[in-house]
C-alpha cells in the first residue's frame, strides 16, 4: 500500500478514539472512509497527517515511515490534505489561492495551474473572481485545486461534498474520478457514503474507531449488513 496507517490508537488525550484502525490506499486509488457519526473517520485521517498523535501504530508513504513527521513534512513528503471548512482564502482571488498552494514549489507552476483549469473550467472562467463570492461547489473546487498545486502523491479529503446539492456532488466525484486517472492516491472521509462507495476502489467501514467491513465498494455496496446498518437499507 502507498500510504497506509497501521493499528492507529490515540485520541486528543483522554480516552482513545481509534483503536487499532488500519486504514490505507494506492496510487491511482480512491479509498473512502465510511461509518455513523463520531465513528472516528476524519480522526483516521488526521492521525495519517500527523495532526493527532498516536499512541501505537505507525503511518508509511512509499518505503517510508513518516509517524515521527510533522504535518508540515508530510506535505513536503506529497500528502496533500483539504479540510472540511475553512479551505479557501476569502479575500484573494480563485488564482490567488491556486498560487498560494504552490508555495512550496520553487519551479514553473504554471502548467499545473493550466491542468487545474481543465479539470475544473469554471475556475478558469472566474479565476480573477474573489473566492467569497463563490458558491459552496465552486469554492470547494478551489480548495481540491489549491491542493492539487502541490503535485501531491496523496490527495486526501475531509467530507469534501458537506453542504453540497447533489448535482454538485455527482460533479466533484466525477472530477476525483479524473484525478485518480493521473495516478494520484485519493483518501476520502464522506458521509454521503452509498455515492462515496459507488466511485470507490476500496472502502473502510469504521465504528467506535475500529474496522467493522474493509472490502472493494462494490463489495460493501453488496453487503447486506452495510448496507442495513450504515446506508440506510
Amino acid at each position: 500500500m502507498y500510504l497506509i496507517g497501521e493499528n492507529l490508537t490515540g485520541g486528543y488525550g483522554g480516552a482513545d478514539i481509534l483503536k487499532g484502525c488500519t486504514i490505507g490506499v494506492e496510487k491511482g486509488e480512491i479509498a473512502v472512509i465510511v461509518g455513523p457519526n463520531g465513528a472516528g473517520k476524519s480522526t483516521a485521517m488526521k492521525a495519517m497527517l500527523g495532526m493527532l498523535e498516536i499512541r501505537e501504530g505507525h503511518v508509511r508513504l512509499g518505503e517510508r515511515d513518516i509517524t515521527s513527521l510533522t504535518p508540515q513534512d508530510r506535505i513536503a513528503a506529497g500528502i496533500a490534505f483539504v479540510p472540511q471548512t475553512e479551505n479557501v482564502f476569502t479575500g484573494m482571488s480563485v488564482e490567488e489561492n491556486l498560487e498560494m498552494g504552490a508555495f512550496l514549489r520553487r519551479d514553473d507552476f504554471r502548467e499545473t495551474m493550466n491542468e487545474i483549469f481543465e479539470l475544473f473550467p469554471v475556475l478558469k472562467e472566474k479565476r480573477r473572481q474573489l473566492a467569497g463570492e463563490l458558491s459552496g461547489g465552486q469554492r470547494q473546487q478551489v480548495a481540491v485545486g489549491r491542493a492539487l498545486m502541490t503535485r501531491p502523491s496523496v490527495l486526501m479529503l475531509d467530507e469534501p461534498t458537506a453542504g453540497v446539492s447533489p448535482v454538485v456532488m455527482d460533479e466533484l466525484f466525477d472530477r476525483i474520478l479524473e484525478i485518480r486517472e493521473t495516478g494520484v492516491a485519493v483518501l476520502m472521509v464522506e458521509q454521503n457514503a452509498r455515492q462515496a462507495l459507488n466511485i470507490a476502489d476500496r472502502g473502510y467501514v469504521l465504528v467506535q474507531g475500529e474496522n467493522r467491513f474493509t472490502d472493494t465498494g462494490e463489495a460493501l455496496l453488496a453487503n447486506a449488513e452495510v448496507r442495513k446498518s450504515f446506508l440506510g437499507g
